[in-house]
């Protein structure tokens, strides 16, 4: 055999070993990298049955939310309310956030009290305000079904457990992914994926606006903590967010830095969705945020103009690229 049929057919033969978490088509702009732990690799299907528990209604004390429910897939994974609405119609605290691109994230919720994504896919599921379950309950509704009893045992090997379903969630979540934007093929040296208002607003957002501080790498998130002023109502804090599980001050009425992937079709915006339109967020930042004592000392007033307003709004826009899920 001539030596380069043997490299071939080694590399085919290692190509088709390796794990489906590294033949996931990954968009362009997206870190080709995706964070697998070893303990839950991906494999379609398992995807595909946390697909299913991901739509299942059973999840709830009511049977009328499913994970779905609040990250509406034609809604970019989120929901269109200011705040959370779980069973019976219970209000949560806290905006709905974007689940896009998780599968990069370092820490889960916007107070990043849940260090896995693993973890994170259970909290919904336990939290009265949400779907009200216990994981006892939720294990033995699922095993009462007997199509799930089936499919959990093809995949897993055995009856159900609270393990399964976190991995089986968490697989299907992390392959949720948004990229492929306007912008991302203007970086790739597509030079007129942007019009001349877009790329000014670019220049905007890396420059006056400041907006690469926190909205920086593949994600458009340094995935940090930051006060920046919106639980700052009537001087006082609204919601202590960060500091309630960390308790250092620095973190008082810190949230999490969201992607900006796909914003344009995330409003309304914030962690308590008190801004209607990414104007408003343009307008909240230009004026330099809610002054208060832990306001993060990068948050400064920009003074831009309204063309320049208009500019960055419009190259926000561009952000968007199609979502993709499953494998």
């Amino acid at each position: 055999m001539r030596l380069s049929a043997l490299v071939a057919g080694v590399f085919a033969a290692t190509l088709a070993a390796l794990p489906a978490a590294e033949r996931l088509d990954i968009p362009l702009g997206l870190d080709n990298y995706l964070p697998v732990p070893e303990d839950n690799p991906l494999t379609r299907e398992k995807v595909e049955l946390g697909r299913r528990l991901f739509n299942e209604k059973q999840l709830s004390r009511d049977g009328t939310v499913a994970c779905s429910t609040c990250h509406d897939p034609k809604r970019n994974f989120t929901d269109d309310k200011p705040l959370a609405e779980g069973v019976f119609g219970r209000i949560g605290a806290r905006r709905v956030p974007a689940i896009l691109n998780r599968a990069y994230g370092r820490a889960f919720f916007w107070d990043g009290r849940i260090p896995t994504l693993e973890e994170q896919v259970l909290q919904p599921i336990i939290n009265d305000k949400e779907m009200d379950m216990t994981l006892e309950e939720a294990v033995a509704r699922l095993r009462e079904d007997e199509e799930y009893a089936v499919e959990f045992d093809s995949v897993f090997g055995h009856a159900i457990t609270e393990q399964d379903i976190s991995h089986a969630l968490a697989s299907y979540v992390r392959t949720i992914l948004a990229g492929n934007s306007r912008y991302d093929r203007y970086l790739n040296g597509e030079g007129d994926a942007l019009t001349e208002l877009e790329r000014r607003g670019l220049e905007i957002f890396r420059g006056k606006g400041n907006c690469t501080d926190c909205h920086l790498g593949p994600n458009l998130s340094d995935e940090k903590f930051r006060n920046t002023g919106i639980a700052w109502k009537d001087g006082e804090l609204t919601d202590l967010g960060r500091f309630r599980f960390t308790k250092r001050e620095n973190d008082r009425g810190s949230f999490k830095t969201p992607t900006l992937r796909n914003a344009a079709g995330r409003a309304p915006y914030m962690h308590d969705g008190s801004l209607a339109t990414l104007s408003d967020v343009a307008d909240y930042y230009n004026r330099g945020g809610n002054r208060n004592p832990w306001l993060d000392r990068e948050l400064l007033p920009l003074r831009l103009t309204d063309a320049e307003k208009e500019a960055l709004v419009a190259f926000l826009h561009t952000l968007t690229g199609p979502v993709r899920e499953g494998l």
